[in-house]
C-alpha cells in the first residue's frame, strides 16, 4: 500500500515521515492478510487488501488464528495512474483510502483516512515527490501530514535501491492527540541521506535528521538524529 521509489528504510529515507503514509496510515503489524492488484488499463491500476491488526509476527500460527477468531482488520483500497507499468515505482499518482477497526484490547478507536501521493522523474536523474494525508482516529501517529522532497542519482534513476543517491525531504505533521496527548505543537521533520554504492552488492548510507517540536520528547524544541546504514544484497 502507498508505494513509491524512496519509501524503503533499507535503501531510502529512514524516518517514517517519508515512508508509507507519512505516518497518517494506521498500519498493522506484519501478519496474515490478503491483497490483490491489477492494471485496469495501460495506465490505471487498482490495489486493495486487508490485514490482521492484532498480528504477532513472532508467532505465525497465532497470527493466522487471530485473523479468523478476532476479526479486527486494517483495510485499504488504492487507485492510481502511471505513464507505463514499467515506471510504476518512479512516475506515479495515487489516492489511498483506508479504514482500521476498533482494537478492544489496546483501547484504540476505529478510524479512517485518505492519502494522496505524486512522484515524478526529471532528466532521468531526479525524482521529486509530494505526499500528504489525514487520519480520523484509528491509531495513526499523525492526524495531518505533508511531505515534499526528492532524490538525485548521478548515474540515473534506475531500479529503486541501487546506485549512488542523494535524498532530501521536509515533513510537516500534526501529532495524534490520542497517542501523544493534547496541545502539542506541530512537528517539522527534515532528513537528508547519501547512499554510496561501494560495490554492486554493498552500499553505505550516512543519514542526518533534524526535528522541530518532536512529539516523543515534547520538552525539547528540537533534536538531531544521526545514522549510518550498511546494506549487503546478493
Amino acid at each position: 500500500v502507498d508505494v513509491y521509489a524512496l519509501a524503503s528504510p533499507w535503501t531510502g529515507f529512514l524516518n517514517f515521515a517519508f515512508s508509507t503514509g507519512t505516518t497518517t496510515i494506521a498500519l498493522p503489524n506484519e501478519g496474515f492478510g490478503l491483497a490483490a492488484g491489477a492494471m485496469l488499463s495501460d495506465s490505471i491500476f487498482l490495489i486493495g487488501g486487508l490485514g490482521d491488526l492484532n498480528a504477532d509476527p513472532t508467532d505465525p500460527s497465532q497470527t493466522i488464528d487471530s485473523f479468523f477468531s478476532d476479526p479486527e482488520y486494517f483495510k485499504h483500497i488504492e487507485i492510481g495512474w502511471t505513464p507505463s507499468q514499467d515506471r510504476i515505482y518512479l512516475d506515479n499518482l495515487h489516492l489511498t483510502l483506508w479504514h482500521a477497526d476498533e482494537r478492544d484490547e489496546i483501547d484504540i478507536q476505529d478510524g479512517w483516512g485518505a492519502f494522496l501521493s505524486v512522484s515524478h522523474t526529471f532528466a532521468e536523474k531526479w525524482l521529486m515527490f509530494a505526499r500528504g494525508g489525514f487520519a480520523e482516529d484509528g491509531g495513526s501517529l499523525l492526524e495531518r501530514s505533508v511531505s515534499i522532497g526528492g532524490g538525485f542519482s548521478p548515474s540515473g534513476i534506475g531500479a529503486p535501491g541501487f546506485g549512488h543517491q542523494l535524498g532530501f525531504g521536509v515533513n510537516w505533521g500534526r501529532p495524534n492527540d490520542a497517542l501523544f496527548g493534547p496541545d502539542l505543537d506541530d512537528q517539522v521533520t527534515m532528513e537528508a541521506y547519501y547512499r554510496l554504492q561501494v560495490a554492486k552488492e554493498f552500499s553505505i548510507t550516512p543519514d542526518i535528521q533534524f526535528l522541530i517540536n518532536p512529539a516523543l520528547i515534547p520538552e525539547k524544541e528540537y533534536t538531531w538524529v544521526f545514522g549510518l546504514r550498511a546494506r549487503l544484497s546478493f
